[in-house]
């Protein structure tokens, strides 16, 4: 208990540092004496700088990385597969296609695109299960699959954008960058995230009984189809409202859950908390290092996710025959 509540506090001291590294530094740096000044007492046109375009960034920046986190952390135990990410296995892409083709024919309806890529992150999440299926989900098959349906809704999304249906204000989305937010993006993702990551608290009890056998948790009274069932739809929609925000990043509900269960151990009660910490420290560090370290250019978060997620991934991919008894 005392190293999870030490690693509790390094995780969370990180997180304060790298927040207040990346609100100072960046294309307008400012001492920290002078941001508070100005954020008490007004009057500083650099403040009121920040204050309309680096917070709003931030704050997407840490909602997007803790429902990722969180999405894969779910959708690992329903699946009990270590593979199991929205990002990898189709659910972002989906999202992102059908929220953005209904938007594109339906302009008016943008403050309805969470819902959008929630129905599209399902379709993708019965796909995945769907095709994955033969007596068991394998990781190895469930992977091969997840890409596959990842490819192809990836594809019908650029066959759409290509012929020039996208409008400029859902095109934004699609470029998995987080340079572009404002307080509008702020308000959809921290009001439908927290929605979502407070449900994701309330079943860490039918996430600790999914590890066990089937017949085993149901003997302990859990209905386990109903669980699996509202435990994916949790896992879908963090995933989807994140995607309809920042467009599609992945390998953060891959890395999280793994260095958690390393750190903090197995139980959900503890590591649901941790990967809501961990994950918004993760893409806040990427965006941060994007656009600071590479000044005046920068690379958006899901590229350096991407750079760091997919060694991440074949390493798994090998180990997959001895993890979960796949």
């Amino acid at each position: 208990m005392k190293k999870t509540w030490l690693t509790f506090a390094v995780v969370t001291t990180m997180l304060v540092v790298v927040t207040f590294f990346s609100i100072v530094n960046g294309s307008l740096e400012i001492g920290v004496a002078e941001l508070i000044r100005g954020l008490l007492f007004g009057g500083n046109e650099d403040v009121e700088v920040i204050k309309d375009m680096r917070f709003p960034r931030i704050i997407v920046s840490l909602f997007a990385g803790a429902n990722l986190a969180v999405s894969g952390l779910l959708l690992q135990a329903v699946m009990r597969n270590p593979l199991a990410e929205a990002g990898i296995i189709g659910i972002s892409s989906g999202a992102n296609f059908v929220a953005l083709t209904m938007i594109s024919f339906f302009p008016t309806l943008f403050f309805w695109m969470p819902l959008f890529a929630f129905l599209g992150g399902i379709l993708a999440c019965f796909l995945v299960y769907s095709f994955s299926w033969k007596s068991g989900l394998s990781p190895l098959r469930l992977i091969l699959v997840g890409v596959a349906v990842n490819a192809v809704f990836t594809a019908l999304y650029e066959s759409f954008n290509y012929r020039g249906y996208t409008t400029t204000s859902s095109a934004k989305a699609t470029a998995s960058t987080l340079s572009q937010q404002t307080w509008d993006d702020v308000q959809t993702i921290v009001i439908y995230g927290s929605i979502g990551l407070i449900l994701s608290l309330l079943v860490y009890s039918w996430c600790n009984m999914l590890a066990l056998q089937d017949k085993t948790a149901r003997n302990l009274g859990l209905h386990v189809t109903r669980a699996r069932v509202i435990i994916s739809a949790i896992a879908v929609y963090l995933a989807s409202v994140t995607t309809a925000t920042v467009g599609v990043i992945a390998f953060v509900g891959l890395l999280i859950p793994h260095i958690g269960r390393l750190l903090v151990g197995s139980d959900y009660k503890i590591l649901t908390p941790f990967s809501i910490l961990s994950g918004a420290l993760l893409i806040l560090t990427a965006d941060t290092i994007g656009r600071v370290f590479l000044a005046p250019t920068e690379l958006p978060a899901s590229i350096i996710m991407s750079l760091i997620g997919g060694p991440f991934l074949i390493i798994l991919i090998r180990r997959s025959d001895r993890i979960y008894g796949g």
